[in-house]
């Protein structure tokens, strides 16, 4: 406003994902009529929709008298990739295009090394009185209590040329049209699923911003719907971040699994490719589609370099059998869940000795790759790099679980056979990593095996992952709940990625002390498997106070370790994504492990394993849950020592079994 940055009031993101910011102009001494601060208000609404960004700007000037006021949009765009933008060198870079100046557009374009030409299109509502490649300008005269609106649409596109990558008639509908279809669309995806509903109002909104951010990040592929992991540096799709984002939506919201799960069997590697860390069967780590990746500058054009994905794969398929009964899709990518069953058996055994391993082959790709992918993530108790092959604790649940759940589709495709053997091997993994890795000196799993199979005794949050698989024992499972809500790895915001009295401990570090809440949740859901519901309970409610205190009661990727103090919120990571996907989904897994909740629609039954509310919860209401073509309203309520259930609606065929 007149050459000077307007103040900023207040600004929030709604329900529906659009962004409100109110703003006021400063004092304007330096012209000829001065102005005081705050006499215009300036309200920008915007959100993002169909590859564009949709804005409007309403002035409302409340002086006595009117005033003439410049108003100016400055713009640019680098068309830096984002691994510069996370620091990467480049030795070559493409070559900023001409601007194309209209009468109400700008066209903003890069030509790339990669023969792509990546447009910025901006076009404006009315015409600026004036228009440069860097700034549209606006003389506006407001009466008082006048007031005047701009919208402005900003596309990407690609392609060859600057006007082709811009689309020679771009599809910019006015902002209230383009706001309604937006609205449609997530309302429609929102009708597809289930609805929760908390009667405490904290609860209810990390619930509503969760599912709000939720929706933002799943993107429609031509595979389903997908969860992007994370804004801003991993808007795309990630193996792994994927595959635990369906799990803890797939009770409320089956779609995204069947989604990752036609995603994840189309990438699936076919062959050897050491730079890219591909091997047949191996399920993708990410995807890439920034012109570093094209080029090869970077190896995440499709990069597999996770360990835990491939296994993870199989238990998500079976999971989601169970909660559809869809045996056409089963039936479908059973020959995708059979190499990814065989490259466990071929590939991630490196040395034959029945674990699951993992070394880098890239010479440019992750060096750590489990789920903890920081280089300094997997360490002996002295704090010495573990050197690889490196057999991770929480790995070998995942292929226990893998096998479990290709044994139980197996018996579901009429392949008895093959569901005997992996059963087979289930168990006899199940033997020989309760003898490799429990510790008696850290009363838990050890965090992994190096190369030279020797356990890196170090108490992390990895091995509560392995009560999510159910490769425990019952007793190793009471044992390692106590050591993961001692004080030492319990912050009090939840459980922090490795224990405080840990040579390498760090709160502000991203994998050695902070708190990860989707890890926190698959702690959560394996502490209620074993039947530890107040452990579970405990462990949301740390989560749900944390969340009280984000902004927007928006869970970021992770905030640091620190012991909770009074008075004070959690401290924040500095570069934490946020939102998250994975961050955004544990809210819905540590409320189904609260209630011991599963769908079941091979038996047309939603059962209540002795549910609970966590503290601060006394009634939860569950709308439109899908059983096949049923559906049922349930509420939950506090009773003294547990939680009652009672169904409010039933359309169609379905049970509700609740045991105590």
């Amino acid at each position: 406003l007149e050459r000077h940055r307007p103040l900023l009031l207040n600004s929030t993101v709604l329900r529906d994902n659009v962004l409100h910011v109110d703003l006021a102009n400063p004092d304007l001494v330096d012209r000829t009529e001065p102005l005081v601060r705050d006499s215009v208000h300036l309200f920008v609404e915007s959100f993002l929709w169909d590859r564009g960004w949709h804005a409007r700007l309403q002035l409302h000037n409340y002086a006595l008298r009117g005033v003439e006021l410049e108003l100016s949009l400055l713009f640019e765009s680098d068309f830096a990739d984002v691994f510069e933008v996370r620091g990467v060198q480049r030795l070559r870079r493409g070559a900023l295009c001409p601007p194309v100046i209209g009468r109400d557009e700008v066209i903003l374009a890069y030509a790339g090394l990669d023969r792509v030409v990546r447009a910025t299109r901006l076009a404006f509502d009315p015409p600026p009185a004036s228009l440069t490649a860097g700034r549209a300008s606006y003389r506006l005269a407001l009466a008082s209590q006048g007031h005047a609106a701009i919208e402005l649409w900003v596309g990407f596109e690609r392609g060859e040329t600057p006007l082709q990558a811009a689309r020679a008639e771009p599809a910019r509908p006015p902002y209230d049209r383009a706001h309604r279809r937006a609205v449609a669309a997530l309302a429609a995806r929102r009708g597809s699923c289930a609805a929760v509903e908390a009667s405490d109002p904290g609860f209810a909104a990390w619930i509503e911003r969760s599912a709000a951010d939720l929706q933002m990040m799943i993107t429609d592929t031509p595979h389903g719907p997908y969860p992007y992991a994370g804004v801003p540096w991993f808007s795309t799709p990630f193996g792994r971040d994927g595959i635990i984002t369906a799990h803890e939506l797939l009770w409320l919201d089956p779609a995204v699994a069947r989604g990752v799960l036609g995603f994840l069997a189309a990438t699936q590697a076919t062959a050897l490719d050491p730079e890219r860390d591909a091997e047949p069967g191996k399920v993708i780590h990410e995807v890439r589609g920034g012109e570093m990746a094209a080029l090869g500058e970077v190896p995440f054009g499709r990069y597999y370099g996770s360990v835990d994905a491939t296994p993870l794969f199989v238990v998500l398929a079976e999971a989601y059998y169970r909660r559809t009964a869809d045996r056409a899709l089963i039936e479908a990518i059973w020959p995708n869940l059979e190499r990814a069953l065989g490259w466990i058996d071929d590939h991630g055994d490196l040395d034959g000795d029945g674990f699951v391993e993992y070394r880098r082959r890239s010479s440019r790709g992750l060096s750590s790759q489990g789920w903890k992918d920081s280089v300094d993530s997997i360490s002996h108790a002295g704090g010495e790099l573990a050197a690889g092959p490196i057999a991770l604790c929480e790995v070998q649940g995942y292929t226990y679980a893998a096998r479990r759940a290709g044994a139980a589709l197996a018996a579901a495709l009429g392949r008895p056979d093959r569901a005997a053997e992996l059963d087979d091997q289930a168990e006899q993994l199940r033997i020989r990593f309760d003898r490799a890795f429990w510790s008696e000196s850290i009363s838990s799993y050890a965090l992994a095996l190096d190369g030279a199979k020797r356990p890196c005794e170090v108490r992390a949050s990895n091995a509560g992952h392995t009560l999510f698989t159910g490769i425990a024992s019952a007793e190793r499972a009471r044992r390692v709940v106590d050591a993961l809500l001692d004080d030492r790895s319990f912050s009090g915001w939840g459980i922090r990625t490795l224990d405080a009295a840990e040579a390498r401990y760090n709160p502000i570090s991203y994998h050695n002390g902070s708190v990860w809440p989707h890890d926190n949740a698959l702690i959560a859901a394996g502490m209620a498997r074993y039947g530890h519901k107040q452990a579970c309970a405990r462990v949301t409610a740390a989560l749900h106070q944390a969340a009280l205190h984000f902004d927007l009661r928006r869970m970021p990727e992770l905030f640091c370790g620190f012991r909770s103090r009074p008075h004070e919120g959690p401290t924040l990571y500095p570069v934490a994504c946020a939102p998250q996907a994975w961050a955004a989904g544990a809210v819905f897994l540590l409320l189904q492990a609260c209630l011991g909740l599963e769908v079941d629609a091979l038996r047309a039954q939603v059962v209540f394993d002795r549910p609970i509310l966590p503290p601060g919860l006394d009634q939860l209401t569950i709308r439109e849950l899908a059983v096949g073509r049923a559906r049922v309203d349930l509420v939950i309520e506090r009773q003294t020592h547990d939680a009652g259930v009672y169904l409010r609606s039933r359309d169609g065929d379905v049970s509700v079994i609740v045991t105590k």
